[in-house]
This record gives C-alpha cells, structure tokens and sequence, in this order.
C-alpha cells in the first residue's frame, strides 16, 4: 500500500559551495530514500533549500566588503547548480531570504506568541564596544568550557560537539575587532525547553531507543539528562527575520528557529507550484517525516525543532532522524575556511560524467556509525576494483556477447537447470534484501548488496562460459544468455537510488522503459523478454589513471600550502642593538665551490666556499632543501667573521644566510647583481 513521505535534507548554508562531506553526511543518503521510495510506488516529497540567515554569512560578508544578500545569491546559484548536475532529486530546492519563508516563518513566531508559548527576558549578552553591536554566538570565539578547545565559538565547540552559549565561553573575543566584549543588558523571547522535558523523554527516549541509531539517541539522552533549559530564538542582529511583536526592533529570528521552519516553506513553495495541498505532508498523521542531517545538527531536528512543532500543536513529529557522523579528508578534518576539502562544482568539473562514481565511493565508505575518512586512492579503487570490474564488466559482457550470438537481439531460452534456477531465484531475492538496508538506513550495506547482484552475474558466466558453450550447445547458450540478461535488467532498476546516472545509461543499452518497478524484480517471472532488441555495448565507468588522482593529490597539498602561507605568523623582532652591534657583523659575498652530504646526518651539507678572503669550510643545515649538485655555483651571503663551531668533527667557518618561504621552503640570500664579485661587504 502506498504511503506518504516528506523527507528533509539539512538546509545548507549559503556561504560556499557544498563538498564531499556535506554529500556524504546528508544529501547522498537522503537522495537514495528518496529514490528508493518512489520506485517502491510511494508519494514522496523530498525537499530542501538554502539556508541564508547564518551568521557566518555575515561575517563573509564583511570580510568581501559586499552584503548579505550579495553573499546568499551567488551561493545560492551555484549550490542549486551542483545539486541538479550532480543528480539530487529534490521536489523542491527554495531559499530562506524567499517572502513565502519570511511569511511562514513570521506567523509560525507569532502562534506560539500568541499562545503564549515564549517566555521573555533581559539578559546580559557580549558586547562589542568597539563595533557597536551586540555580539551573535558565531561572532564570538573563546575556550570551550568542557574540553579546552582554544577555537570554539559562541553557539558550539567544533572539537568535541557540545552545543554552547556565548556567555559560557572562557577567555571570549570579538571576531569582528578582536576586543574582549562586555556584557550589556538586551530583551530576547526564550523557546522553554524545561517545559517540553517530559514530552521529549516520552517521545524519544521511550519511544525510539530501538529504532533511532545510537550515536542520534545517544546525544539526544545526554542533553535530555542534563537538564533543558530555556533556549533564545531572537537575536541582535540586522541580517534576518525581523521578530514581529512590537518593541524587537533591531532584532531578528535566531537561525535555528527559522532554519527548519524552511522545511515547511519549501513545501508551501511546491504545492503552489504544483497546485497541490501543502499541509497533509506536515500534519496528516500517516504521514512519516524524516530529517537527514550531520551529527551537528542533531540536537536542532531532535530536540528544538520538535518542542516548537508541539508546542505549535498542529504538526507531525519526525519518525526517523538517520544523522551520520562526519567525513574527514586525506585524515584531516574536511575545513571550508582551510580549503581543505573536494568541493563539489571542482568535482563536477574535473570528472564529468562521473557522478556515480563519488556517489558510490561515498556511499560505500559512509560515515554512518562513526567518523570515516575519505581518500583518492580509496576512491580510485572503488571505481577501478568494483564499478570498473565487477559491475561495469559484468554488463559490458552480456551487450556485447548478446549483439555478437544474436544481433542484439534477446534469445529463447530452453529448459532452465538447477543453476539457473537458483540463479535466478537469488535475483528475485535482492529486492528485499537492499530494501531490508535502505529501510534501516544501513546505505552503505545496501551499495555493497547491489554489487553482491552484479558478483552474482559475473560468477553465472564465469560458470557458464557462454563464449565456450555457443560452439558446441546453441541452445545451452540461449538461455544462459536470457538469464544473465535476466540480472543485468535488475540491475538497471535496483541500481537507480545508488546510482541514478548509471541507471539511465543501463536502461537505455537495454533499451527498457520504466516498466519494471523495484517488487516487479522479485514478482515478475520475465524482465525483459526474449525477443526484445537491446543496444549496442557503451561502457558504464571508465578506469581512472594513476596520474588523475595524483593530480586531485596535487590540489590538496597546494591548497595546505597556501593555507598555511596565508596563516604564517611573522616572527616577532628581537632586541634592539645599535650600530656597533651590527657593525661588529662581518658579511661578505661567496661562491659555493663544493658540496657534499655530511655522512650520517640528515639536514647537514658540508660546503667549500670562495669568499674572496679564501676558501673555507662552513657546513650548513639546508640538505633537506637542496642536493649537493644544486647548489654548487650558487652565489651566497656569508657572515665570515663568526667564531668556528666543530659540527660531527669537522669545523664550520661561518654562516650562509637564508631565509623561509611563507610555504617553509629554503631560499638563499643572493647578491645577485652583476659586477658583485666574491668577498665585497654586505653593509
């Protein structure tokens, strides 16, 4: 029987584009509940939207000297872009600064006003004196309270996850001027989580400790066990939602009370356009709701967003919150500020066509339990080593040796033998068990079930040998090719929620319609009949070169580099000296005439240099940086006046000058003028 589902994918902020973590954590896993849930014949709303009130938008804001607004459309268009390209089948995509959102979310404020469900108060909140404004959580960073991390900011302590107040901060800062704030006295309206305790226990701690996943009720019982309390869902800001009761002038609706309620705007936004009614998705009790969100944002979709659709009265709660962990990146932690990550529209456009692939690597190292990381080695591998050869060659031969025996044409097949009956009776069993890992949120299990299905063809020919058969049994090999073309028809549908390109491309060689639905695979005795002309071979995925990853490689060290030259500290002066301090000095310009490797030490070069007064010996801690053959001729700065200093035996008479890059390479300080001949001071 047909169901209905509004399933939500977290609204991503609009201040950079989406990257693999995002894909991985959130809109993979939800684009394949989405998809497995209408082939299984059920209404489905998948919505989303962009998240433009952050107050990390601001802050980029500033820091380009553009405005908000500017920030949230260019971000908009391309996150929007990235999620069509790359296969995201979202109902609706719509946007928070939208007036169909203002409004909903407006009125929403006002219900629970109105029925007096907010509490308000005057509290002290951090104050910039020098910026003049009062300081929103993400304006602010400190040391968290709980684990020391020097980095947290205002709302929540990115280290170890806990969810914070501004004022809990030790030792806060402004991160507009960089000045310790004060506190000043402000009026906000509070959202009394208290007061919904006993509801959220009931519901979620009674009602879903066996259906929920642990790391989700985990975090849920522990904030729960530590006591609600009243949470703000205004702030002093002028990017926002204005609050809609008189005497809030200057404030706007907190990010998180506006954020989800997204949701239901989206949903607003796409029963307009389709002329349909908005509201059994989010109150018709038959209905299941769904939020697909990062382990960050677990207490907002499990504990603040529900207590507001009680306290509403009217809403649905959510039936699952299927929240992954995070995903980390070559074993650092993917960073947006950093660049330390693959974005998504860089993927799209070194990699066309090849959607499915990251689709499948990500799904396939999924970080549902815990933290999981993602590499391009494992990356290549997964396409190389399982869509390449196993999936890709498994279809690859059935087309081709199908147009070679039978002109594509799908033959006859006899009587069916024991192996082709078990053969085909496992095929009829894969619906239910990819189902059986879908419907438990396990992806990750069902990608690897899909290619168990193609192992299972794979394996059927290599016993079979159809290549061997066709010269000595004709019509032994008709049925072994009906069958094996049997399983690449199943594949076509059940591979869809997993890899959705892949599955057009599949059904297209096969030349099928959308006749067969994912029961069809386990109920129909006859996928695709003999008679049926199929295509010619094209082949599914291509094997990715050594020298591609390197290059995706390449990208991320140079990222890093350019990160840490940006971040690189200058070294402080040092003491002051005078004239004759510095006249004592003695530097003179040499020529390296020699240079060899200083035995059993690793950073020392032993170099020969002409510095006009003579020849001598200075040994010189560059060999990390540079070969003995590289620097011999070089021009150098030499202080020849420095006291001798026995070094693994041999004596060093003086320094070379150097100097490090901002990315910590190694650079001479060279007279390099012509004219400038050997043994000339340096003054």
């Amino acid at each position: 029987m047909s169901k209905r589902y509004t399933i939500t994918a977290a609204l991503p902020y609009t201040n950079g584009p989406i990257h693999i973590g995002h894909l991985a954590g959130v809109y993979v896993p939800a684009d394949i509940y989405a998809r497995y849930l209408r082939l299984t014949g059920n209404d489905v709303l998948f919505i989303c939207g962009s998240d433009e009130h952050g107050v990390p938008i601001t802050i980029k804001a500033k820091k380009e000297g553009v405005t908000p607004q500017d920030i949230v459309d260019k971000y908009h268009a391309i996150i929007k872009t990235s999620f069509e390209d790359f296969g995201v089948s979202f109902d609706n995509y719509s946007r928070t600064s939208a007036k169909i959102h203002h409004d909903t979310a407006s009125e929403f404020f006002t219900t629970l006003y109105d029925k007096g469900e907010f509490t308000e108060e005057t509290t002290e909140q951090l104050y910039d004196e020098e910026a003049n404004q009062f300081l929103a959580d993400r304006f602010v960073t400190g040391t968290c309270p709980k684990c020391g991390n020097e980095e947290a900011y205002g709302d929540q302590c990115e280290k170890c996850g806990s969810s914070l107040n501004a004022t809990d901060l030790i030792n806060p800062k402004s991160a507009i001027t960089g000045n310790v704030p004060t506190l000043k006295q402000t009026k906000h309206w509070f959202l009394p989580l208290d007061k919904h305790e006993d509801f959220l226990k009931d519901w979620i701690l009674k009602g879903h400790k066996k259906d929920w996943k642990p790391n989700v009720y985990g975090q849920v019982k522990s904030w729960i066990d530590d006591g609600l309390r009243p949470r703000a869902v205004t702030r002093d800001l002028d990017w926002g939602i204005p609050v809609p009761v008189e005497g809030a002038e200057g404030k706007v609706l907190y990010v998180w009370f506006d954020a989800p309620i997204g949701y239901i705007s989206s949903t607003k936004e796409w029963a307009a356009r389709e002329g349909k009614d908005w509201e059994p998705y989010w109150k018709d009790k038959d209905t299941t709701l769904v939020h697909f969100i990062g382990k960050d944002n677990i207490v907002f979709h499990c504990i603040i967003f529900p207590a507001m659709l009680k306290a509403e009265g009217s809403y649905i709660l959510p039936e699952n919150v299927p929240a992954n962990e995070f995903l980390n990146l070559e074993g650092n932690k993917l960073s947006t500020s950093k660049n330390w990550a693959v974005w998504l529209p860089e993927y799209l456009e070194d990699f066309p066509g090849q959607q499915d692939v990251l689709r499948y690597a990500l799904t396939a190292n999924a970080p549902e339990t815990k933290d999981n990381d993602f590499t391009w080695k494992d990356f290549q591998a997964r396409n190389n080593n399982e869509l390449v050869a196993i999936f890709g060659n498994f279809i690859n031969r059935v087309v081709v040796l199908t147009n070679k025996y039978y002109n594509g044409v799908i033959p006859t097949p006899g009587d069916f033998s024991d192996i082709d009956e078990e053969t085909l009776a496992a095929l009829k069993a894969y619906p239910s068990v990819i189902s059986s890992s879908i419907e438990r949120y396990r992806f990750r299990e069902g990608s690897q079930e899909l290619m168990n299905l193609a192992r299972l063809g794979n394996k059927y020919l290599a016993d079979e040998e159809p290549w061997k058969k066709i010269k000595v049994d004709e019509a032994r090999t008709q049925t072994i090719m009906f069958v094996a073309l049997q399983i690449a028809s199943g594949l076509a549908t059940l591979c869809e929620p997993f890899l959705p390109f892949t599955s057009a491309k599949l059904k297209g060689i096969l030349n099928l319609s959308d006749e067969n639905t994912w029961d069809s695979i386990s109920t129909k005795e006859v996928l695709v009949p003999a008679g049926h002309q199929i295509g010619k071979a094209e082949l599914l995925f291509t094997k990715i070169e050594d020298d591609t990853i390197q290059n995706q490689l390449d990208k991320l060290i140079a990222s890093k580099k350019a990160n840490e030259a940006a971040n690189k500290v200058v070294e402080p002066q040092k003491d002051t000296i005078t004239f004759d301090d510095f006249s004592k000095l003695d530097l003179r310009v040499g020529t390296i005439l020699e240079a060899e490797k200083m035995p059993k030490a690793k950073k020392l070069l032993v170099l020969k240099v002409d510095t006009g007064l003579d020849v001598r010996t200075i040994v010189s801690g560059i060999a990390e940086s540079f070969k003995p053959e590289d620097v011999v001729g070089k021009r150098v700065t030499v202080l020849v006046n420095l006291a001798p200093r026995a070094l693994r035996g041999v004596d060093s008479e003086g320094m070379i000058l150097m100097t490090e890059t901002a990315e910590g390479k190694l650079v001479f300080v060279n007279p390099d003028e012509k004219g400038v001949t050997n043994g000339l001071q340096i003054s």
